[in-house]
C-alpha cells in the first residue's frame, strides 16, 4: 500500500515527537505499519508518501535510481532567468556540487499558508518551480539561498510522474491507485 499525504506546515515527517507538543504523522490516523518514504522537514509542505511495502523506500530513494522531485518555492526577492540558470547548472553546497536541475519562474495558484509566511513591505516575493534528482538535507533552501533568494515557503508537488491531487487538502491523505503507484515507482524500479 502506498499513501499520498498532503503534509501541512509544522508537521514532522515521523511518528514520534522530539519535543512535547510538536505535530507528527501520528496525528493523522494512518493505517498501522506504514512509514514515510523520504522526508519533508517541518517547515516544508506538500507531497509525502507513506508505505508498508518492503523495499519501496530503498527502490525509490536509492541514488542510482535518480528520479525527479518537483517543488514550488516562494522566495524573498524577484526571481529572474539569471537565478534559474544558476540553479539549473548546479551549485556547490554542503561541499559538493548539486546535479543539474530544472528551474523556472512561476505564478502558482496556492492556498495561503497557516501560519502566514513572513512578509516585508519593502521586499517582494516570487515563486520558482525547481526539479531535482537528488535529495540532500535542506537542499532546496540551500540552493535558493546560494543564488541570493532565501526560501520563505517550500511545497513539494510531484515525485516522478505523480503530482499531488489538487483537491487533496493539507492534512488529508488517500491510498494511491494502481495507476498512481505506477507513476510514482516506474517499472524499472519495481
Amino acid at each position: 500500500m502506498v499513501l499520498v499525504f498532503n503534509k501541512p506546515y509544522g508537521v514532522l515527517s515521523q511518528f514520534t515527537q522530539e519535543v512535547a507538543g510538536q505535530q507528527t504523522l501520528g496525528q493523522f490516523s494512518f493505517p498501522p505499519r506504514v512509514y514515510p518514504v523520504g522526508r519533508l522537514d517541518a517547515d516544508s509542505e506538500g507531497l509525502l508518501l507513506l508505505s508498508d511495502e518492503s523495499g519501496f523506500n530503498n527502490r525509490l530513494l536509492d541514488s542510482k535510481n535518480a528520479h525527479w522531485r518537483k517543488y514550488w518555492v516562494q522566495v524573498e526577492g524577484v526571481a529572474t532567468h539569471a537565478h534559474t540558470d544558476r540553479l539549473e547548472s548546479g551549485l556547490k553546497i554542503q561541499g559538493k556540487r548539486t546535479l543539474p536541475a530544472r528551474a523556472r519562474v512561476i505564478t502558482p495558484d496556492v492556498l495561503p499558508r497557516i501560519p502566514p509566511i513572513r512578509e516585508r513591505k519593502s521586499i517582494p516575493t516570487s515563486w520558482i518551480e525547481l526539479e531535482l534528482r537528488e535529495g540532500r538535507n535542506r537542499q532546496v533552501r540551500k540552493m535558493t539561498a546560494a543564488v541570493g533568494l532565501p526560501t520563505l515557503r517550500l511545497i513539494r508537488v510531484a515525485i516522478s510522474d505523480f503530482t499531488i491531487p489538487p483537491d487533496l487538502a493539507p492534512g488529508n491523505w488517500i491510498e494511491a491507485t494502481p495507476s498512481e503507484h505506477a507513476r510514482i515507482l516506474p517499472s524499472k524500479l519495481r
